[in-house]
Order: C-alpha cells, then sequence, then structure tokens
C-alpha cells in the first residue's frame, strides 16, 4: 500500500514570503538610492551654454518644441545643474536674492509659476528696479515679490525648493555673476539647515509687508 506524501505547504509558503520580503528590499534598497539627500557644490563661472531644450522639457507636455539655432553647446554646466534643481519644485519655491537678473533662471521661475508652486521673491529695493531685472517680469505674471524699505541691501542670496532643499553660496542670479564672477553655490537636502533659512524667510517676508511700507517720513 503506498503512502500519501503531503504537499510540502508551510515550505513553500516560507519561500514564497522569504522572495516577497527580498524584493521588497531591493525596492526599498533602490528607492533609498533614488532619494538620497542632495549633496552637491557648483562652481561659477559657468561656460555659456544652450538650456532652451532643459527649459522647453520643464515647460511641459504640449508646449511647443523648436530646436534652438543658436551656436552655444549644450553641454552640462553649473548653471544647466541649478536650473535643474530649482525646476525640480513641486510645491514651493522661497526666492531671496539681492540682484536678479540672468533670464534662463528667470524664465524657470515662471514656468514653476505656471505650474502651479508657490512662488514667493525677496529682493532688494534699489536693485530690483535696474535695467535689466527679472523682477518686473515676475510681478508681471503674478508671482509675488517684496522688497525692503530700510537703509542697508537686502543681501541674502539664497532659495529654498519644496521646504526641504536649499541653494545658498555667494553667487547673485545675474548672467555677469554667472559667466563671469567666481562664485560658488551649495545646493543641500538637510532640515538641520533648511530650517533657519526658512525661519529667516519666513521673518523678513512678514516684516517686508506691503502694509508696513513708510512713503512718508515721520516728521511729515
Amino acid at each position: 500500500m503506498w503512502a500519501v506524501v503531503a504537499p510540502r505547504r508551510p515550505l513553500l509558503a516560507a519561500a514564497m514570503a522569504a522572495a516577497a520580503a527580498g524584493l521588497a528590499l531591493a525596492v526599498a534598497a533602490r528607492r533609498w538610492r533614488r532619494r538620497r539627500p542632495v549633496r552637491e557644490v557648483l562652481f561659477f563661472p559657468s561656460p555659456p551654454s544652450c538650456t532652451e531644450a532643459l527649459l522647453a522639457e520643464a515647460a511641459g507636455p504640449g508646449a511647443p518644441v523648436q530646436p534652438c539655432p543658436c551656436p552655444l553647446p549644450r553641454n552640462d554646466c553649473s548653471l544647466s545643474r541649478l536650473l535643474r534643481r530649482l525646476l525640480s519644485a513641486r510645491r514651493s519655491l522661497e526666492i531671496c536674492l539681492f540682484a536678479f537678473s540672468c533670464p534662463q533662471l528667470g524664465r524657470a521661475v515662471r514656468l514653476l509659476h505656471r505650474r502651479g508652486v508657490r512662488v514667493r521673491v525677496v529682493t532688494d529695493a534699489q536693485y530690483m528696479g535696474l535695467r535689466g531685472s527679472q523682477i518686473g517680469l515676475l510681478r508681471h505674471a503674478g508671482i509675488q515679490v517684496r522688497h525692503d524699505q530700510g537703509c542697508g541691501y537686502m543681501h541674502h542670496k539664497f532659495a529654498i525648493v519644496d521646504r526641504r532643499m536649499l541653494i545658498t553660496g555667494s553667487l547673485n542670479w545675474t548672467t555677469q555673476a554667472i559667466q563671469t564672477n567666481r562664485e560658488n553655490v551649495l545646493v543641500v537636502e538637510d532640515a538641520e539647515y533648511v530650517k533657519p533659512y526658512l525661519d529667516e524667510f519666513e521673518r523678513i517676508w512678514e516684516e517686508y509687508n506691503p502694509t508696513k511700507y513708510r512713503f512718508l517720513s515721520q516728521g511729515q
């Protein structure tokens, strides 16, 4: 009489569970590698390069894309890397800058605004009115801009992407600084550093509230 051998279901179940756990660990490890906190240092001057394809891609599906006829190379450079970090914003972008006249960076900020990202800009009152400044274009696009009224300069140079990525350094966002000056930019995802900059931005944003502007001297 032949003995009936029962299927080894417990062993099969254990093997399947182990395989599923291994797959889950592999997926988690892959995600961790993809989302490793950003640590990047950019140095300027950045060689002239065409960023049209990068900006056109950021405009989103359905946006007209035409080949750029300019003779500039399409190389990766500090400016293109800075643009990519800015264009990664999905929810918010806070900008605190002394001078802002770079057309490529201005266009990137307006693209983010059109994509629904909440953009707020703090800048220096004296330099915002200079020829070539992007501030007027940002305001015309509907972006909130506030400026100082004090006797000193609003000399900060930083931006915060999605309240988690800090972009800061010596760089003013001007074409001259990007193409000519020796400058540096640090890009970092670290809450310990992001939070103080966020707090400083919110403090200045409230201090520069237009309802607090003084248009007449106290003696008048």
